[in-house]
């Protein structure tokens, strides 16, 4: 095996390799390999060379297909690994670049002086801290540590790891540090919390770059919620670029303070579609989906291209607001726009098919996947228990176990207990959570006995919801868990429990209005009109002010949203649509 032979003026001028490099997607490529093999060109070294460097430059890069041309050269070099370990470090399995170096290893193929940068990256990303000592090992072994790119790759490596202690001794060990060993060991303090540390770090640093100042605003903005701290480095800042804007932007986001961000958002020179997706996220997370609504479309007519972060903020926006049509409107902008369409994008179609109510279509969209994780299964099973379809539920767990093809989690669990709880499945609900740990040897969490408790109550086993509690083996300190037997409560007329309940909601600090409100209904109920008075009073004098109810309807798509007591044309539009849908539907039946 040797390395690719240098350009020849034949090579250069060679029409098919000029055309390789300009071109930008799969089909261009396979056109000229198929030329290729046709002039018999392919079986040159260099044009091998092209043809994998196009491949694997892709975005994302089509890594089954240059696995296939790289098994067919006979003489693959070092340069040709190279360019297949950088693909897979770029590709949605950066593992794989592992893989292909492990293999490259067993034929004999040592590597060189950019091999090892590529391969320390991917270990990072996988979290490889193992595969990453080995490559360590094999640059000690070669004398190969003395070189700043490889540990600059250590470095990067040993930070993503969490390995700090390790990533600080190769930084140590860099004689002449360039602006990227600064910038890595400020990623790994950055990275793991230690803001302190990375703030010396920055200070010793002898140049600054934007990199290193929209590090430190993620230090504080991102990570630790400090947004002034943040607002004064990204003022201070000499030179601003777009991350460095959408890292401030972020730390607004995070912090909850949304129309900061959509000042500064408004301020911003230029956006790309990373800026509008976390403003997006951030409406959507902090409970204003009408506003993400409206801000997706603002992105449609300036044509921005949206992403798959966008489209799964904008799907969990009309999750919220039950808003279907807009839904389904978005789904079919996504099939028309060949949007990439991966497992999280479908898990938010099914979760927003559900949370608006449309099972089937829900179902059709799950039926239609290829591939479903336990997340896909979670989304409907829950979705199937929240919409009153208990039943389908508990087949669609049950086919799942069968299958064996998903890998059962707590978060499944969650979803079939709770589907249990709202169908009133007791014996199904109780012989799942005991599966939990005596078959899948999953330890119930705070919130799977929360839903054993709900479970119980709302069949009316009290006494039962109370021994639970009592055998928990941590404290039970979930509101919802206390929230759900409260209501019991009222159902049940359990006045003793109810004192319990609001008792501990009062030291969890989650005795809102309608806790107050709850009780007050089961004294009263009870015939203790005294007791009631004197809740209501002590709401008084606390000044708890009830919630304003907030409600939205989508009137022939577009999302009307108003709130109770409302006397405008809101209100009135809602109200004509549903005395609208119901004429329609007399008519129909009539």
């Amino acid at each position: 095996m040797v390395h690719s032979p240098s350009p020849t003026p034949t090579h250069l001028g060679n029409p098919l390799l000029a055309f390789l490099q300009r071109s930008k997607n799969t089909s261009q490529i396979l056109q000229i390999h198929a030329q290729l093999i046709t002039t018999g060109f392919v079986s040159d070294s260099f044009a091998s060379s092209k043809l994998l460097t196009s491949l694997t430059s892709l975005n994302p890069p089509n890594m089954d297909y240059a696995r296939l041309v790289f098994e067919r050269i006979h003489m693959q070099s070092v340069f040709m690994c190279n360019t297949m370990i950088r693909g897979y470090v770029s590709s949605p399995n950066p593992d794989k670049a592992w893989s292909f170096y492990a293999g490259m290893r067993r034929k004999g193929l040592v590597g060189d002086d950019y091999t090892y940068p590529f391969v320390l990256k991917a270990c990072g990303m996988m979290m490889g801290l193992g595969e990453g000592r080995a490559v360590h090992g094999e640059l000690v072994k070669r004398g190969r540590c003395c070189h700043v790119f490889a540990l600059n790759g250590l470095i990067g490596m040993y930070g993503k790891c969490g390995e700090i202690g390790c990533a600080r001794m190769a930084f140590d060990g860099v004689e002449e540090k360039d602006s990227v060993s600064w910038n890595l060991l400020l990623s790994a303090y950055v990275g793991c919390g230690n803001t302190k540390e990375a703030q010396k770090v920055f200070d010793k640093m002898p140049e600054k770059d934007v990199i290193s100042w929209s590090m430190m605003i993620d230090a504080y903005g991102k990570r630790s919620g400090d947004v002034v701290r943040a607002r004064l480095f990204f003022d201070n800042m000499p030179i601003r670029d777009t991350v460095t804007w959408n890292s401030m932007i972020a730390g607004y986001v995070k912090v909850g303070d949304v129309m900061a961000a959509r000042e500064l958002f408004d301020m911003m020179p230029g956006k790309n579609v990373i800026s509008w997706s976390i403003l997006l996220d951030g409406y959507v997370s902090h409970g204003n989906p009408l506003e993400a609504l409206k801000l997706f479309k603002q992105m449609l007519l300036e044509h921005v291209k949206v992403d798959k972060v966008a489209v799964v903020g904008v799907l969990s926006a009309c999750a919220q607001l039950g808003a279907l049509d807009q839904g389904r409107w978005i789904h079919i902008y996504m099939e028309r726009n060949g949007i990439d369409v991966d497992i999280v994008v479908q898990a938010a179609l099914l979760d927003m098919y559900m949370k608006c109510g449309s099972v089937n279509e829900a179902r059709r969209t799950f039926d239609s996947m290829s591939e479903k994780n336990a997340i896909c299964y979670g989304v409907m099973i829950y979705g199937y228990g929240t919409n009153g379809y208990g039943k389908k539920a508990l087949e669609l767990f049950r086919q799942m176990v069968l299958e064996r093809n998903v890998r059962i989690d707590d978060m499944l669990f969650l979803a079939i207990l709770t589907a249990c709880s709202h169908a009133g499945f007791v014996s199904e609900g109780l012989s799942i959570f005991g599966q939990m740990k005596g078959v899948y040897g999953i330890e119930p969490k705070l919130e799977h006995y929360s839903c054993l408790v709900d479970l119980l109550s709302r069949s009316g086993q009290l006494d039962s919801a109370r021994e639970v509690i009592k055998s928990m083996p941590m404290k039970p300190n979930c509101s919802a868990l206390w929230g759900s037997l409260l209501l019991a409560c009222r159902t049940h007329r359990d006045i003793m429990l109810a004192e319990v309940a609001v008792k501990k909601l009062v030291e969890l600090k989650a005795d809102d209005c309608g806790t107050y409100i709850l009780l007050s209904n089961i004294y009263a109920n009870m015939g203790l009109q005294e007791e009631s008075l004197r809740v209501w009073k002590l709401m008084k004098n606390r000044i708890m002010d009830k919630e304003t109810g907030k409600s939205s309807v989508e009137v022939n798509g577009v999302i009307k949203e108003f709130v109770s007591g409302e006397k405008s044309s809101v209100v009135a539009d809602a109200l004509g649509w549903i005395i609208r849908s119901l004429s329609r539907l007399h008519l129909h039946e009539g």
